[in-house]
């Protein structure tokens, strides 16, 4: 875990880039192949009130394998294997839906072409781009299955396209590691009464998800001309999106964001200021006329808007953020984008809370602390409202307590995090322990 996230022009250029490592023959290029591989175990407690309160050990491997760069091309592949060999059959149900999914699965097998300042991959791939994202917070990440192409000529800018056919979960939800498949992940938790009433039927990964029968494709510009300031800008479109089980079908969901965010500093002094917007249009809804009546007819569009502040001296550092959703009746509130990566919203809490509910206005406030240049310590506190929804869930807190450790000398690749959440108010008697320590070599 790190409390400070690498820009996303940065992870994308850096993950997806091909060998810098240049091999005369084609035999050449598989010989001075890296392998590069990350061995895990998380250990998750968690207490879900009335759904019970279960723990979970589970184990993993990360292998890649990257050909040398030959003439521009490369090869790049990736597998994950996941078991919990001493589960019960409690704990293989409540971690079922995001944990708990044995085998093994080839997440990347993609070939990328590298030519000046442009790079092309076309193949199952990780990716963290804006609005389509992998997320890598449990055992198995998500991958993608498409094509990207990235460029950085423009000065300070990187442009990203992408498109995408199947995703991979990180379970099957019956106990099994993800597949690819055309149901598509997103990164938007939800509360009852919001978009679990119309996808519900096609939860994976613990949100709900979209089966996106005709693909989707993303535009993406990141620029930082001007020292301190990264404005970005995004499109994720999903064509042809379908329920099978409530007959529900949707001709287009397209997804909008825009984000800048300054960061400068005076001596140990640093400062930041943050504002994001996202923006939901949905076209061609059409389901039986049985099917939550009253709520399909209004299905069109929605916003979330958020700003965010942030100071620090030395190793210590505090943060504020305030997000809102817009009052519109469509009853689903804001889709953040495909994967469970694509999760941005300043006031999301570590592990539970969501900040895209319709009419939700979020708050949270954090205190991060550098402990040593290989140590950090964050607490957070979140705070959900909803004052439009009936239920018995329209306002909910959450407190955190993150951890981090990297070793060095002998162990070092050797990384260990720790999370603790706890809900209080709607949120009471939920809470969450995750314990992650993994290896790079």
């Amino acid at each position: 875990m790190k409390l400070a996230k690498l820009s996303l022009a940065a992870m994308v250029v850096a993950g997806l880039a091909s060998s810098s490592f240049a091999a005369d023959t084609l035999a050449d290029a598989f010989k001075q192949g890296s392998v590069t591989g990350e061995l895990k175990a998380y250990y998750f407690d968690r207490d879900y009130d009335s759904d019970g309160h279960e723990n979970l050990l589970t184990t993993g491997l990360l292998l890649n394998y990257k050909t040398a760069s030959f003439y521009g091309f490369g090869l790049n592949f990736t597998g994950q294997a996941s078991a919990s060999p001493f589960a019960s059959s409690d704990e293989k149900a409540l971690f079922a839906g995001d944990e708990y999914g044995s085998g093994a699965v080839l997440s990347e097998a993609y070939l990328s072409y590298s030519v000046g300042k442009t790079t092309a991959l076309v193949g199952r791939m990780f990716l963290d781009t804006p609005l389509v994202a992998s997320s890598g917070s449990r055992m198995t990440k998500q991958a993608f299955e498409g094509a990207a192409l990235i460029n950085t000529d423009l000065p300070g800018t990187t442009l990203i396209a992408g498109y995408v056919q199947k995703f991979q979960a990180r379970t099957d939800g019956d106990g099994n590691i993800g597949k690819f498949s055309k149901t598509m992940g997103t990164g938007s938790g939800y509360p009852e009464n919001t978009l679990g009433d119309i996808f519900e039927a096609n939860n994976i990964d613990g949100n709900p998800s979209l089966y996106v029968d005709g693909g989707a494709f993303t535009l993406v510009a990141i620029n930082k001309s001007i020292t301190g300031l990264t404005l970005t800008a995004a499109y994720a479109q999903a064509n042809d999106v379908k329920n099978f089980d409530s007959g529900i079908s949707i001709d287009a969901v397209r997804i909008a964001y825009g984000e800048a965010a300054y960061a400068g500093a005076a001596g140990k002094f640093t400062y930041g200021l943050a504002a994001q917007y996202y923006y939901n249009n949905l076209s061609g809804v059409s389901a039986p006329s049985a099917v939550i009546p009253g709520l399909i007819s209004g299905l069109d569009s929605n916003n979330l808007w958020g700003v965010k502040a942030s100071v620090g001296y030395d190793a210590f550092g505090a943060y504020a953020a305030y997000t809102k959703v817009n009052d519109e009746e469509n009853g689903i509130g804001v889709i953040s984008g495909l994967g469970g990566g694509a999760d941005l919203a300043y006031t999301g809490s570590p592990i539970n809370s969501s900040s895209y509910a319709n009419d939700t206005k979020a708050y949270k406030v954090g205190l991060t602390y550098a402990v040593l240049k290989n140590a950090n310590l964050g607490v957070n506190y979140t705070v959900n409202k909803m004052d439009s929804n009936p239920s018995d869930w329209d306002e909910t807190a959450w407190a955190a307590i993150e951890a981090d450790y990297a070793f060095e000398g002998a162990l070092k690749g050797l990384n260990t995090s720790v999370v603790y959440e706890d809900g209080s108010k709607d949120a009471s008697g939920v809470s969450e322990l995750w314990f992650k320590a993994a290896y790079k070599f």
